[in-house]
């Protein structure tokens, strides 16, 4: 049906039985970028086309030719040109001018194009794309296509960074030919090479890769460190086995150039009800030692239906020095204390009616001791076993239990290490009867430590066997108070919180026992209203004392949020300590450990705030009112102003212990307004990053790291120097480069967790899936 256009002489042709144009820029694009991206299809719940044009020519059951601004439609697809050729015979359409397809934000541009509609077969010749999803595009001399599942280009490129001219944008990826099958995820590139600044750095012949978002098989980007003071140059080329969609393969084959060759090999599984990691790091013939060196990093965890739960956590390297050659091989807070764990629990409530859970556990200790500051291994428990449950009974009446059995023994003792192996029976028990209302809380409790010993060696009292059982009883209960006020001229609320601890614990004779997994607990905000000033269950402090405490609060009564806490806390004993720190070796820690030496504890004070827009402040003070001055102190500020920007800054302070600064930040320190020369339209932000530990005791720099990071849009590049203590005289120094473009891949190591674990209010430029990391 023709009829004209109301206010012009251009025709509109509609018809619902027309074919519909295959949309090809997206799956082109999509190719080409190596990225994550779907192809689009065609709504087909509707077929109709609307074809306007200048002027319409039809023959019947024939060729239908549109002139001047033609503009056809279905859907969310929109095709533009100044001529069109359409055969319903052939089903064939042809553009015969320069063409403009544009679908969900997705465009296309080429001097021609010409597309089966029944098989989705075509070819466009001189394309230009871009991609909504991923904010990149190219070229290609010519694309033949089938479908939205297979394609192939010739001369094809693509980039992130906008730019008149792809080729002229600060990074291409570059192809004779491009070969993408969406169905089978296969891509296929020969003749590849990637240009950066116009410089190549990275030519293949093939290059396999997978053509959607899905993993594949085959060799991922290669990774550099340029310089690590152990190990100095050093390559990884990981290859990737895609093994099932719910477990993987890597194969990482490198080479140091100061050790030789190496190897490390990942496996992971994600299943239905178990998940795992394991991965080994080998070097056959390590050249510094002259020996083969290795090491294993196992996490496995469970469950089943039953409620039964297990996690296995294996850390294991072959010599004591592998913590400070291959410390990203093995991360880990305690790098020379190397976890074999191995535990389950069952809940046995649906077999016996109460809330009780069974658990077993094994765990062992691989000690990476040095000659000159050797440390003391903890003991090895092999095995634990043990009951525990907690619930409530009557009227509220709370109550929790702990039945468990301990063999603890020591596999690699420090020299001069005479401690004994043993056994220990324990049980935990205690009653409390909480009461809490609106302007205050009491809570009395009663609580139990009962524990009995064997040990292979006699103890001090000439003893094997040994038993106790200590009782205490506490008390804790505060007020609560709130109020409207004015704070640098708003309005807040405020709260007051006085706070009363008791604790009565009777004196047990503990000298003649051992010492298996009891330490001194931190003083602290938290453990000053503890019941013991011990963790663990060995031993108990012995005390008669009451904590007084109180804190203040202000809220923003709109939003809730928390703008200023203040509080302090200090202990008084009734009656003098028999059992200390120094029972357990550790003299001179009285009043850092909260384990008070004289009757009356250390000052506890504490706060923060946010009251200050833009800027954080924490403090923690103990204060020692005999001898009136600080025993340790923290105080911390932290100034974020805008995004990306950041200065922190932190004193610590431990008395005859340490004293360290550390400072912080993320800071723009350069920015080009105006484009770069060619049409790139790329920005460019140049940050400084770092944070650096300087020991004033030992007036040195014990760790540190500082770097930069270039944003120009379409790539950033980092660079960031790395620098590890590994003893009082002894560091790591390791150099990371790493060039992420955009809608690509990162190529280099990534120093990512380094700068977010180091640096106080740290933010990426980019979220994790802002720049793909291409599967091979």
């Amino acid at each position: 049906m023709l009829r004209p256009r109301p206010s012009t002489a251009a025709h509109r042709l509609s018809s619902a039985r027309l074919p519909r144009l295959v949309p090809v820029a997206a799956a082109v694009a999509l190719g080409l970028s190596a990225a994550p991206v779907a192809a689009m299809k065609i709504d087909t719940t509707d077929d109709r086309v609307t074809l306007e044009a200048d002027q319409i020519r039809s023959q019947l059951d024939d060729l239908s030719v549109a002139r001047g601004n033609v503009d056809l439609r279905q859907g969310d697809l929109r095709l533009t040109t100044d001529l069109l050729e359409f055969s319903t015979r052939q089903r064939r359409a042809w553009a015969r001018a320069p063409v403009r397809v544009e679908q969900a934000g997705n465009l296309l541009e080429g001097r021609s194009a010409e597309v089966k509609l029944d098989t989705r077969e075509g070819q466009i010749d001189g394309a230009r794309y871009r991609i909504a999803r991923t904010g990149g595009g190219g070229t290609a001399r010519v694309l033949n296509f089938t479908g939205t599942d297979r394609l192939a280009a010739e001369q094809a490129s693509y980039t992130s960074c906008r730019a008149d001219d792809p080729d002229t944008a600060d990074w291409v990826l570059q192809a004779d030919r491009l070969s993408l099958d969406f169905e089978h995820n296969d891509g296929r590139a020969e003749g590849a090479s990637l240009r950066f600044l116009g410089v190549p750095i990275l030519a293949l012949p093939v290059l396999s890769f997978p053509a959607t978002g899905e993993r594949k098989s085959g060799w991922l980007p290669p990774t550099i460190y340029p310089f690590d003071s152990r190990n100095g140059f050093e390559l990884e080329t990981p290859y990737y086995v895609n093994l099932a969609p719910d477990h993987d393969l890597t194969l990482t084959p490198g080479v140091l150039t100061r050790r030789g060759l190496s190897l490390t090999g990942e496996y992971r599984y994600l299943w239905a009800q178990d998940e795992g990691r394991l991965k080994a790091h080998w070097l056959p013939n390590d050249r510094t030692t002259g020996r083969s060196r290795g090491a294993a990093d196992i996490d496995l965890q469970g469950e089943r239906a039953s409620g039964l739960h297990y996690q296995l956590d294996l850390q294991h390297a072959s010599d004591d020095s592998y913590w400070k050659d291959f410390s990203r091989v093995l991360p880990s807070l305690t790098p020379r204390l190397l976890a074999q764990d191995l535990r389950a629990s069952q809940p046995l409530s649906s077999w016996l009616g109460l809330p009780l859970q069974a658990y077993a556990r094994v765990l062992g200790w691989r000690t990476l001791q040095v000659a000159d500051a050797p440390i003391l291994p903890p003991y090895q428990r092999l095995p634990q076993l043990g009951l525990m449950g907690q619930g409530e009974a009557l009227a509220g009446l709370n109550w929790s239990t702990q039945l468990e059995f301990n063999h603890f023994t020591l596999r690699n003792r420090a020299t001069g290490d005479t401690r004994p192996d043993g056994e220990r029976a324990h049980l935990l028990g205690a009653l409390w009867w909480p009461h809490d209302l609106s302007w205050g809380w009491f809570t009395p409790r009663m609580a139990i430590n009962a524990a009995s010993y064997r040990t292979d060696q006699a103890m001090s009292d000439g003893r094997t066997r040994a038993s106790r059982a200590i009782p205490t009883l506490s008390l804790d209960t505060g007020l609560r108070f709130e109020r409207s006020t004015e704070l640098f001229g708003r309005t807040l609320s405020q709260t007051l919180e006085p706070r009363l601890h008791y604790v009565r614990t009777p004196w047990r004779n503990q000298d003649t026992l051992p010492n298996f997994d009891s330490s001194v607990n931190d003083f602290n905000e938290i453990s000053i209203y503890q019941d013991n000033g011990f963790s663990g269950v060995d031993f108990v402090t012995d005390v008669h004392q009451v904590t007084l405490g109180a804190g203040s609060r202000w809220f923003d009564p709109v939003g809730g949020g928390e703008l200023l806490r203040l509080g302090l806390a200090q202990r008084y004993l009734f009656k003098d300590q028999r059992i200390t720190p120094e029972r357990l070796g550790a003299s001179g820690l009285g009043a850092e450990s909260g384990v008070a030496a004289s009757r009356f504890s250390d000052v506890l004070l504490f706060g923060s705030s946010t009251v200050v827009p833009q800027w954080r402040f924490d403090v923690n003070l103990q204060y020692n009112t005999d001898r009136q001055r600080t025993t340790r102190s923290i105080l911390a500020a932290r100034w974020q102003p805008g995004d990306f920007k950041t200065l922190s800054a932190t004193y610590r302070f431990a008395r005859e212990l340490s004293e360290q600064v550390e400072l912080g930040w993320q800071w723009p320190i350069y920015q080009r307004e105006t484009p770069r020369a060619g049409g790139s339209a790329c920005g460019g932000t140049l940050y400084g990053v770092g944070r650096i530990n300087f020991s004033r005791r030992d007036a040195r720099v014990t760790e540190g790291l500082a770097g930069l990071e270039y944003d120009a849009g379409c790539w950033i590049g980092r660079v960031v120097a790395e620098r590890v203590s590994t003893g009082t005289s002894e560091a790591t120094t390791r150099l990371m480069v790493q060039l992420e473009l955009i809608g690509l891949s990162r190529l280099g190591p990534s120093p990512l967790k380094v700068l977010k674990d180091n640096i106080p209010g740290y933010r990426m430029l980019r979220d994790d899936g802002a720049a793909s990391t291409t599967s091979p």
